[in-house]
């Protein structure tokens, strides 16, 4: 009997230190390996194999040099960002929307806040397992500043867990409306920047085509949406527009261009926006026209909330 237990024990300690010297020679391997040329100096190879994004090898396939290409375009845009603004507090803080497994977030921090030595990124994504996922990757990089919460982006904005002030929102495909709510908490957090890749915008198309009798009545515009595929294209064009717009009523200033070339994503429009304090009153007075002209006035008391 005495042997009977003691085996186990013997086995599950073994298995235990057989793991750690896993990951210690994983690290090792991973140092010794020469990064691929699409690779930033002193980017973590540890980092991207973790993420996929390289192989045991390291190197790159034809898919993770695709979402690598994405990741490292949009943190071009967000470094100079970084770079230039001065937090609200002592340390920069950053509020990652949409997070999913956290690519972008762990990028910026491999490639900007372990620098900087100061700083936090906060990863805000709904399922729990990914939360986990990007919780227990942190702790074995040491990335201590990065903190994961499992909530919506709309529950965020109150959560007692991330400041009053956050300086920068990036949301990266964040999906339908979770793109209006990434820009709802940085409006109430103060957010200096906001960087936005928008996703499957899914709701103006449905209040278009709820409307559609009406709208033929009305006007022939609605020709740009009488098709289900013209519906959907039309409602995401005007989506985006109509946060550009609220965004300029609300104080900042905007620059709409391509994240990357169209062969790599569909989701391809990159929004940022700058605060700079000027409230411009013609932006709010196109968007009550354009919600007014498509039958969406029901949207200034959702997502379109006009502050004096």
């Amino acid at each position: 009997m005495k042997q009977t237990e003691k085996i186990p024990r013997m086995r599950t300690g073994q298995a235990s230190n057989a793991d750690k010297n896993a990951r210690g020679k994983d690290r090792q391997h991973a140092a010794k390996l020469t990064p691929p040329p699409e690779l930033r100096p002193g980017q973590s190879v540890a980092l991207l194999q973790e993420l996929h994004i390289l192989t045991r090898e390291g190197k790159l396939n034809q898919d993770s040099r695709r979402k690598l290409k994405q990741v490292d375009h949009l943190f071009q845009f967000i470094e100079k960002l970084l770079v230039d603004l001065k937090p609200h507090g002592d340390e920069l803080t950053l509020a990652d929307h949409g997070a999913g497994k956290s690519y972008l977030g762990f990028i910026i921090y491999d490639l900007h806040f372990k620098a900087r030595g100061s700083g936090s990124i906060y990863g805000i994504e709904t399922r729990s397992e990914l939360v986990e996922r990007s919780r227990q990757l942190a702790e074995r990089l040491s990335f201590d500043r990065m903190h994961f919460l499992a909530m919506s982006a709309a529950a965020s904005t109150n959560d007692t867990q991330i400041p009053e002030a956050i300086d920068v929102v990036t949301a990266l495909h964040a999906c339908d409306t979770a793109t209006d709510e990434a820009i709802a908490f940085g409006l109430a957090k103060r957010a200096q920047a906001m960087v936005l890749v928008p996703c499957c915008q899914a709701e103006v198309a449905a209040c278009l085509r709820q409307s559609k009798a009406l709208q033929f009545a009305r006007t022939p515009l609605a020709e740009l949406w009488r098709h289900p595929l013209h519906t959907r294209e039309m409602g995401s064009q005007l989506t985006n527009v109509l946060r550009c717009l609220y965004l300029e009523s609300q104080g900042y200033q905007v620059t709409v261009t391509e994240l990357v070339g169209w062969e790599h994503s569909m989701k391809n429009e990159l929004i940022i926006a700058r605060w700079t304090g000027h409230k411009k009153r013609a932006a709010a007075e196109r968007l009550r026209a354009l919600l007014a002209e498509f039958g969406l006035e029901e949207l200034l008391k959702t997502r379109f909330v006009l502050q004096p």
